[in-house]
């Protein structure tokens, strides 16, 4: 039974996410003013008492990454200092993820910077969904409870799933996770060689696997250029692929993105509102987590295991 004295605050990032967590579990959002001062400064007043309170901040750090971030270290200082009891750090998406390692000389560990921060404020637990790498848990010295949003899809496409499917990982990184799907669903599995060639462009070199008069699903845990997604979707195209879609996790479309999925390459892009998308008119279907992430707090908050939300439905 979830304790009365849960409170749950919202940062600007995904306010629309946090008041649909707190319907889904029949909670009232928290009252907290987060604003800017004219220089740009972050001004956080929380206007109700969270004093001896369980707190959840819910936060994605979606762009823009660092004024967002930077609101919810805010956020996490004035609860601490309001004297709540236990302040959880929501973190739908986790920004910086990627920078998870020292790939170059001379480059940070942003991931552990950022994981630094969000302990430093003050956070006694995370909660957030589907890291880019799983080691990232170990970053923090303070509990974390990883969520997947597999569920969510798992349940959308046991509605739409055809007789030839192939679950297709758009590089090797990514073949953990398909192989999971492909496993779930009954579906064979396929990977596609990539070269990256700069930030926003991905050269794709091979298939390995059948895909040929196949409904092809590419699985990934984040797009925001959609060039690994449509540089696979081309050569699968080339390789006999009847229909193409993608379960991506964290959809953030920029402009880039927007004029490739324009191209046709890809015939629907499924993700989730972990950020705010704007389907801009294109093949996007957001699924929303508000109840996985609902339940989550509602079990974090009367101290119970939240593994059972990994089970699915329908297979």
């Amino acid at each position: 039974m979830t304790d009365s004295r849960l409170k749950i605050l919202s940062g600007n990032s995904n306010r629309v996410l946090a008041e649909e967590i707190c319907r889904a579990i029949g909670e009232p959002l928290g009252e907290a003013t987060v604003t800017s001062f004219p220089d740009g400064e972050t001004f956080v007043k929380i206007n109700e008492n969270v004093r001896g309170n369980d707190v959840f901040i819910i936060q994605s750090t979606c762009p823009p990454t660092n004024h967002h971030l930077v609101e919810l270290l805010i956020m996490i200082d004035a609860a601490r200092r309001a004297s709540a009891q236990r302040i959880t750090a929501v973190l739908p998406f986790y920004g910086y993820a990627r920078q998870d390692r020292k790939d170059q000389p001379r480059v940070p560990i942003t991931a552990k910077l950022v994981a630094n921060l969000i302990v430093a404020a003050g956070a006694n637990r995370i909660l957030t969904m589907d890291l880019h790498s799983q080691q990232i848990q170990g970053f923090f010295d303070i509990p974390v409870d990883h969520l997947y949003a597999s569920p969510v899809f798992f349940e959308y496409l046991s509605r739409t799933k055809p007789e030839k499917f192939v679950v297709c990982s758009p590089d090797v990184g990514g073949m953990k996770m398909a192989a999971a799907y492909a496993d779930i669903l009954g579906a064979g599995l396929a990977l596609v060689a990539k070269k990256r060639k700069s930030a926003t462009t991905v050269e794709a070199i091979n298939v390995v696997g059948d895909v040929e008069g196949c409904d092809v699903l590419l699985v990934d845990d984040i797009t925001e250029t959609a060039g690994t997604l449509c540089a696979a979707a081309k050569i699968l195209r080339a390789h006999g692929a009847k229909r193409i879609r993608a379960a991506v996790s964290h959809c953030i479309l920029n402009e880039v993105s927007v004029d490739r999925l324009k191209s046709g390459l890809i015939d629907e892009l499924i993700t989730t509102n972990s950020t705010p998308v704007n389907t801009l008119g294109l093949p996007v279907t957001v699924l929303s987590i508000a109840n996985l992430l609902g339940q989550a707090i509602q079990r974090i908050n009367s101290n119970e295991s939240v593994t059972g939300l990994f089970r699915v439905k329908g297979f």
